[in-house]
């Protein structure tokens, strides 16, 4: 496997990042490029990644950051191109404009990539308008939970207006994108941790509506929510992102957090960035610095320490509310699994509206957020 990673500027002039021996950019046949939504729009760079990389599938999402080998990057678009010298890769693109079914996203993934050499699928989807529970549900449904499935949801900056998307063109809405690996070759290391502590009471979600919570206990969700919130729940909804929500399903279940995409006075509900049941227990959240930045750490020592070879390539999903409450600090949890990993490990990513990474009790996959997200790959 050869890398190279690049920055390309408004004037869409490039700057090499990273380059590893050898790399030649005829034979890459992968690219993943992340930018803000606005600066993809204004630059439109498909057709210069096309012209520097021409025989590699390339796949641009919006994002709250770009995740470099330099750290973070704002304001230009990363992009990173990979030449697989053992892996044959797929690639499918959904418009769920067009095909809002779910269902028949979940065909299209099966039918497109399914096989039995597949060996892990990366998804990259828009992140304003799809249910990202059920996204994964299906997906699961379709791989019967055998292969593991990482990736996460577009951004939007801190805008929350619209995310978008591209295979082999601009991005655009309403684009979702599977890319699958396939052969004995390619190995992946999964990791995801989020370091928010829980405080409050645990509470049980009487009613809700998929991603739409109404009403925890007795009590009308927004109205709980605020009187936790104090002086901070008259910045909401983006104060939220300072307080997400812990939720288990079940009292077997591991928990997740949940992200509140926006709120709704007048029902006094709170969308989520995925599904909350009825009946599943809740808890407020909240983020201290060093916890947080501890969270990544111990995501990559996780994989560092089950993986024999050393990986080549990190690709790193992180939310864009651990990034709005570590401020300053953010590059810190980049910085802190670069440490781990080496300097030989080339590493790219995004900050994003959800993540997407397998479990250690779900082969395939789960919806997470406010995680730092690690997916770890190489060739053997």
């Amino acid at each position: 496997m050869k890398l190279q990673q690049i920055k390309v500027d408004e004037n869409n002039s490039e700057i090499v990042l990273f380059t590893t021996d050898e790399f030649n950019s005829l034979t890459a046949n992968l690219v993943l490029a992340f930018g803000e939504r606005v600066f993809l729009e204004k630059t439109a760079p498909y057709q210069k990644l096309k012209s520097l990389y021409p025989n590699a599938n390339i796949v641009i999402c919006s994002s709250s950051g770009q995740i470099s080998n330099m750290n973070l990057v704002q304001n230009n678009l990363v992009a990173t191109a990979i030449a697989f010298e053992k892996t044959k890769i797929k690639v499918t693109e959904i418009d769920i404009l067009l095909n809002p079914d779910i269902k028949l996203l979940g065909k299209k993934i099966k039918d497109d990539l399914l096989s039995d050499d597949l060996k892990s699928i990366l998804v990259i989807s828009e992140g304003s308008l799809i249910n990202g529970t059920e996204l994964i549900n299906e997906l699961i449904l379709q791989t019967r939970e055998a292969v593991p499935i990482f990736g996460g949801l577009a951004g939007d900056e801190y805008n929350f207006e619209k995310t978008i998307v591209g295979l082999n063109s601009d991005a655009s809405p309403g684009k979702i994108v599977a890319i699958g690996f396939y052969g004995d070759n390619i190995h992946f290391g999964f990791a995801s941790e989020g370091g928010w502590s829980d405080f409050g009471p645990e509470r049980e979600v009487t009613h809700s509506e998929k991603n739409i919570l109404y009403k925890i206990g007795d009590r009308f969700a927004l109205d709980l929510y605020k009187e936790y919130l104090g002086k901070y729940a008259e910045e909401l909804p983006g104060s939220s992102l300072y307080f997400p929500l812990s939720m288990k399903e079940n009292a077997m279940s591991e928990p997740v957090v949940r992200t509140i995409l926006s709120i709704d006075e007048e029902k006094k509900s709170m969308t989520f960035a995925g599904d909350i049941p009825i009946g599943s227990q809740v808890r407020l959240m909240k983020g201290n610095f060093d916890k947080l930045i501890d969270a990544s750490y111990n995501a990559a020592s996780l994989i560092h320490k089950n993986q024999s070879n050393k990986p080549e390539l990190a690709l790193l999903v992180s939310c864009v509310g651990r990034k709005i409450v570590l401020g300053d600090r953010i590059e810190e949890e980049i910085e802190v699994v670069k440490e781990v990993f080496g300097d030989k490990m080339l590493v790219c990513g995004f900050y994003s509206y959800g993540e997407i990474s397998p479990t250690l009790n779900k082969v395939a996959c789960e919806l997470h957020n406010q995680t730092m997200t690690i997916t770890t790959i190489y060739e053997s």
